[in-house]
């Protein structure tokens, strides 16, 4: 253990609230990928580290790949490609970063109206690959980021409210059209009401309970028909579905913080550090413990790219 109880060479993750830029519309911003990191890094944060951002990110990369870390998966978002990040994932971006040629997007959550976050399936199961669309497509989504980036360098051309009522427009279009692109590749059913209410209430509750009889009975419906509703959209049963969202927030304490496994555990619901092992163990193939000593999970040389 390093100073402060803390794993030689893990770093804790940050979590990140929207800051707005002096003068810009509440709750959207276009930049340039390249200079992300003097954003970042002007916000005291440093985007070659674990972060835990509280709004999406919309990347669009051009002619140079870029490398990122979302929730131990490498991505390389080749030339042409998107990625979506959603709030509450964890990223880490590539040292390539600075010399990144693209566009990235930030907006807030409820900075979009009903109806585009319904057209835009921005509701869970999220696709977590970059996509690199083609052809007419690939046009579409190319001029609809070019008016929305342009708008956004206009600052002083209407007033505030126009201004941003026009950017949450243009963004609409933008977010409507990748989710039609996705849709014509094989991807995420869309989510049924059910289903929401069922990943948000594990999302809230997965340190209280892990039997999806408390999530049934404190939503209204029966356990089958939580594990029909899941399988349907992610292809998991309801008990699968509330064991991979534990499991995700026991890798990201595991190797973000210093705690103890015995802490995660603890954490994370379970009755004694031997249960959680025994959890860990049966789904990973490894010990708490073997995990965290494994540098492959955070992109280390050696690591396999999710580029699909």
């Amino acid at each position: 253990m390093g100073k402060n109880g803390h794993s030689p060479g893990h770093a804790d993750v940050r979590d990140l609230a929207y800051t707005p830029t002096v003068g810009a519309p509440a709750g959207v911003e276009v930049m340039e990928l390249a200079d992300l990191y003097q954003r970042s890094r002007s916000h005291g944060n440093d985007p070659y580290t674990p972060l835990r951002p509280a709004f999406h990110q919309v990347i669009g990369a051009r002619t140079r790949p870029l490398r990122v870390w979302v929730d131990f998966i490498e991505h390389e978002l080749r030339p042409g490609s998107w990625l979506w990040i959603r709030p509450g994932q964890v990223q880490r971006f590539g040292a390539d970063l600075v010399e990144a040629d693209g566009v990235i997007v930030l907006f807030q959550p409820g900075f979009l109206p009903p109806a585009t976050v319904s057209a835009a399936h921005m509701d869970p199961p999220y696709e977590q690959r970059p996509f690199t669309p083609d052809g007419p497509q690939a046009e579409g989504l190319r001029r609809a980021l070019e008016h929305l980036a342009y708008e956004y360098g206009q600052m002083a051309s209407l007033p505030l409210e126009f201004h941003t009522e026009v950017l949450r427009a243009l963004l609409s279009v933008l977010l409507v059209r990748l989710a039609t692109v996705r849709e014509a590749a094989p991807g995420p059913i869309a989510a049924s009401d059910t289903f929401r209410r069922f990943h948000a209430a594990v999302e809230r509750d997965h340190a209280l309970t892990r039997r999806v009889e408390d999530y049934a009975a404190a939503l209204g419906y029966s356990p089958r028909t939580l594990t029909r509703a899941a399988f349907t959209v992610t292809g998991r049963t309801a008990k699968q579905y509330v064991d991979d969202r534990v499991l995700l927030e026991a890798k990201r304490l595991l190797w973000h913080s210093g705690l103890p496994a015995k802490d995660v555990a603890g954490r994370l619901g379970f009755a004694d550090a031997s249960d959680f092992t025994k959890f860990f163990r049966l789904r990973t193939g490894e010990t708490p413990g073997a995990f965290r000593g494994d540098r492959s999970h955070v992109g280390e040389p050696g690591a396999a790219l999710h580029d699909r």
